[in-house]
């Protein structure tokens, strides 16, 4: 039979242990604070507990003694991490940024596979600084086509997409107590498949608009896509099974020309474009002009629209009341298009 003291000494042991477990924590420091390459960089552990210690530096290399010591070869961000025990719960990770002597910058691009369209890149100058001198900046792109998205170029970081493939020099000069320095390097921007809106225009030319996310490339001409158009109408549509025809929904009181349904809503173009809950309720106007063609994209979730001004994009509407918050987006000013429809083959 268990006295009653080895029951306090049983519970005041699950304290001690669970105390234990709740102070057990894993941290690092590294100095110096601004290294440089070439230099070596003293990291101290901080952990409360463990007898194992896996380092990973970020470069590819890695260490398990307790208090490490790394040089890294090459200016930029890396990110180190310290692994307890083999626990993923015991795990810290730091991103270092690593100098030059000589000023330098940084990307997000890995130069083994380079950039790719419309995807953000960022540029970060690496400069070492200790005693704190004034510093300038300047950026320019030379190369392919691209799009700054930071408000400056004389910034410490400059952000921007590029628009067409190819090759891409980014250059940095920085002036730094009086002494200029240019740094430069080139990267590849590589083409990215993707889905395009479709567009055919009176004369029966087709064009191509592929999508990127929330940016599109520029129209292109595409006679490949003619065949997929002519299959393109808004006059007919299944949903949900059923089949909807124009000539039906005008006879129930749609004053239409054409029409496209998804999720329960009908968008229709008559004198101007309109939406519609499906059984004819909260009509609300989305454009005044006329409108050629139309079509819903319900993987992307956007409608489309063409009149005398070019293609237009919004987001499909959600409520029940059919209020849009959004702004109509102008996709190109391409002329007399007479129809749309999308090419969801990634090419």
């Amino acid at each position: 039979m268990k006295t009653k003291t080895s029951y306090i000494t049983l519970i005041a042991l699950a304290i001690v242990a669970l105390t234990a477990c709740n102070k057990n924590s894993v941290d690092f420091t590294y100095s110096p604070t601004e290294p440089r390459a070439g230099e070596k960089v003293s990291f101290s552990n901080l952990s409360t507990s463990g007898e194992e210690w896996l380092w990973s530096f970020g470069d590819g290399s890695t260490a398990t003694n307790k208090f490490p010591s790394h040089v890294y070869k090459q200016p930029g961000k890396y990110v180190v991490s310290l692994k307890v025990d083999n626990k993923p719960s015991l795990m810290k990770t730091r991103e270092i940024t690593i100098y030059d002597t000589i000023p330098n910058f940084s990307s997000t691009i890995v130069d083994s596979i380079g950039s790719h369209i419309y995807t953000n890149e960022t540029f970060e100058a690496l400069v070492y600084n200790p005693y704190s001198f004034a510093v300038s900046y300047e950026w320019s792109v030379e190369g392919v086509d691209y799009v700054g998205l930071s408000a400056t170029n004389t910034g410490k970081t400059y952000q921007l997409y590029f628009s067409k493939q190819g090759t891409a020099t980014v250059r940095l000069r920085i002036v730094m107590n009086g002494d200029t320095t240019l740094a430069e390097h080139t990267y590849v921007v590589n083409d990215v498949p993707a889905r395009a809106l479709l567009m055919q225009t009176a004369d029966s030319t087709c064009y191509r608009q592929r999508l990127f996310d929330d940016r599109q490339e520029g129209v292109q001409a595409y006679p490949a896509g003619l065949a997929l158009l002519r299959l393109a109408q808004d006059t007919m549509q299944t949903y949900n099974g059923k089949v909807f025809l124009l000539s039906e929904l005008q006879a129930q009181g749609y004053p239409m020309k054409g029409f496209a349904i998804a999720y329960r809503k009908v968008y229709y173009r008559n004198d101007g474009l309109y939406v519609a809950n499906l059984d004819g309720s909260h009509t609300v106007q989305i454009d005044t002009a006329e409108i050629a063609a139309l079509c819903v994209d319900t993987e992307d979730n956007r409608l489309y629209w063409a009149n005398t001004n070019g293609v237009w994009a919004l987001p499909l509407i959600g409520t029940d009341n059919n209020q849009f918050t959004t702004q109509p987006i102008q996709m190109n000013n391409l002329q007399h298009v007479v129809r749309l429809t999308m090419d969801n083959e990634k090419h």
